[in-house]
């Protein structure tokens, strides 16, 4: 394996002397001409997705990869330098842009002709991407690796489950994806929080300076944020120039998506075919019980399309992989593909969270100043606790907004919350002058134990408009979640405190769960193909290939163990260049 990293890493090396490549769009023409037998299939092209392509193309395979959704370029298809007075709509959401009109990703909790269902007295928001790169054309960035730790929790707390890895089996594809793709931050020496490659993180905005003072006071730990956005050129790509649109898509490529960073170059190699519009049905077996290839609905003609090839890597994220192996039955497989254990579609995890937001007196009647940056935080505070002292296993991280954003639909609304605010006419422009960026927020961002009531199934009455059975959901956050979120909603009163600032919102009560977002909400939704040593308990073994059909793979957020109180987003490109290097090795050694 370390092999196969190496080879790699001096490829890469070679491959950034040469110019940048030219703009996706006008390298479509390189896709490679439809072949009979594939080597791989992959189905998906978000993080885990675009990273396969990345690695197996370049180790010379003969890549096809199947997209849900149309096709899409940033630098072409993105709205990044729009103003929101461009758009009658005020930049509002829409039915498939939830986030805004100009955000750069199509999708949503609510699809026309694809439904999912969920079990009486549950709640899951299921979110769903339908672009060329997914859910990394609109993510936040938010690039941390996991710790050593959270790889073992079971041996620490007794709950969940260990990985059948460890961080250092992680570790240099962490740093082979922080050299790849770029991100910014700060050597901590936080045992827990690795450090990786890192870019110059930026300043802390104003109102970022005085949460870095009230964190201190309190003695809540607070450093620079770790993201995938580029503050020194990198690999051929320009810095950030500040804009803060980076969920609009970026158009210069300075922020990380699959579309900028990894199917570019990719589709560059000539071995790299997409297939867009193609909602994959089922992946297909010969009677040898091995993976031949995926069939497939052509959305735009409705007909029923078949892909072959020699291995199939699913990466259509955590549930939608679930989906298609559970959709994949057949006499030799009367559970779902790869599922003799019965644990597809079992353990789903999401990332818990809540919001606090309040207003700041010292930040009204500011100096007007520029508080340009990225699109995003540049602090955060990582977990500073010891669960040990606390009524609750696992922990959380801190993020934080507010400021002086720039005004969109929504961002100047509730203006009676300021005291004295509101009016109209002369009055009103006034105190919003005065109470602009007067406001600020922390998001909770923390860890859910997996449990045996969340989980996802086929429903067996419904379908979608390809006729293809839909998932069932069944969810329910335990008693660890709630008095986690309850320890979260505490902390960002007693800052907002802290700071001299009063409260938008009163405390939630238990029974409301003390303001715990829905499951599916944070759109971080993990587990459902779990690796692990066993078979019977398992359904990946330690590279993400399937217990039960040796050319599959899994490589976005299914193989997932525990969910852990990071985003998981660096982890699904480290386990997926990993899976990729392993997939690369045993071609070669015709192993597969």
């Amino acid at each position: 394996m370390r092999t196969t990293l190496r080879a790699w890493e001096i490829m890469e090396r070679n491959a950034t002397e040469r110019p940048h490549a030219p703009p996706l769009r006008e390298r479509l023409v390189q896709i490679a001409p439809r072949r009979t037998v594939y080597d791989v299939c992959i189905v998906g092209s978000g993080a885990g997705g675009g990273m396969a392509a990345y690695m197996l193309t370049r180790s010379g395979a003969n890549v096809v990869m199947l997209e849900a959704g149309p096709m899409w370029d940033p630098a072409k298809d993105g709205a990044m330098l729009r103003w929101s007075y461009d758009s009658p709509r005020r930049g509002a959401s829409t039915r498939d842009r939830p986030f805004g009109e100009f955000d750069g990703c199509l999708g949503g909790w609510e699809i026309d002709g694809e439904p999912y269902t969920t079990a009486p007295g549950s709640r899951f928001d299921w979110w769903r991407a339908r672009m060329l790169g997914g859910r990394t054309n609109h993510w936040g960035r938010i690039s941390l690796r996991f710790g050593p730790d959270d790889f073992r929790r079971k041996s620490l707390d007794g709950l969940g489950d260990d990985w059948p890895i460890t961080y250092e089996d992680l570790a240099p594809y962490y740093d082979a994806v922080d050299r790849l793709v770029g991100v910014f931050g700060s050597r901590e020496g936080l045992r827990n929080h690795p450090d990786g490659i890192f870019l110059p993180p930026p300043k802390p905005r104003c109102y970022e300076y005085l949460i870095k003072e009230a964190c201190g006071r309190l003695g809540i730990t607070c450093i620079p944020s770790r993201l995938s956005i580029l503050t020194r050129p990198h690999n051929g790509r320009p810095a950030c120039h500040y804009c803060g649109q980076c969920n609009r898509g970026c158009a210069i490529n300075a922020n990380f998506s699959s579309t900028g960073v990894l199917i570019p170059p990719a589709l560059a190699t000539g071995k790299l075919t997409i297939i867009a519009n193609a909602m994959a049905r089922e992946v297909t077996t010969d009677r040898a019980g091995l993976a031949t290839g995926v069939s497939y609905v052509d959305k735009r003609t409705g007909t029923d399309e078949h892909v072959r090839a020699r291995i199939v890597v699913l990466a259509a994220s955590a549930c939608e992989s679930a989906r298609l192996l559970l959709n994949s039955r057949s006499s030799r497989f009367p559970q779902g593909l790869a599922n003799s254990s019965g644990v597809v579609g079992k353990y789903l995890t999401d990332t818990t969270g809540t919001d606090v937001s309040g207003f700041i007196p010292r930040m009204v009647d500011h100096v007007p100043h520029n508080e340009d940056g990225v699109g995003g935080a540049h602090i955060y505070m990582p977990w500073w606790l010891d669960n040990r002292t606390l009524d609750f296993p696992r922990g959380y991280h801190i993020e934080v907004w507010g400021g002086l954003d720039m005004p969109s639909y929504g961002t100047l609304g509730g203006i009676e919350h300021y005291p004295g605010g509101g009016g109209y006419g002369v009055a009103l422009k006034r105190d919003y002058r005065r109470y602009y960026g007067a406001t600020i927020g922390f998001s909770g961002r923390g860890e859910m134990i997996p449990n045996e009531d969340s989980y996802c199934e086929i429903d067996p009455v419904t379908v979608d408009r390809w006729g293809i059975p839909v998932l069932r959901f069944h969810w329910r956050w335990s008693d660890h979640e709630l008095k986690q979120v309850k320890h979260m909603q505490e902390t960002f009163r007693a800052l907002i405190a802290e700071m001299g600032g009063e409260v938008f919102s009163p405390m939630p009560s238990a029974a409301e769960g003390y303001g715990i977002a829905p499951g599916g909400r944070i759109i971080h939704e993990l587990g459902t193909i779990r690796m692990g040593n066993d078979p019977r308990t398992s359904a990946l073994n330690a590279h993400c290939q399937a217990h039960d059909v040796k050319n599959l793979f899994v490589a976005d957020g299914g193989p997932f163990v525990s969910q852990a109180d990071k985003n998981p987003t660096w982890t699904i490109l480290a386990l997926a260049m990993r899976t990729s290097a392993y997939i690369a090795d045993q071609r070669a050694k015709g192993a597969l």
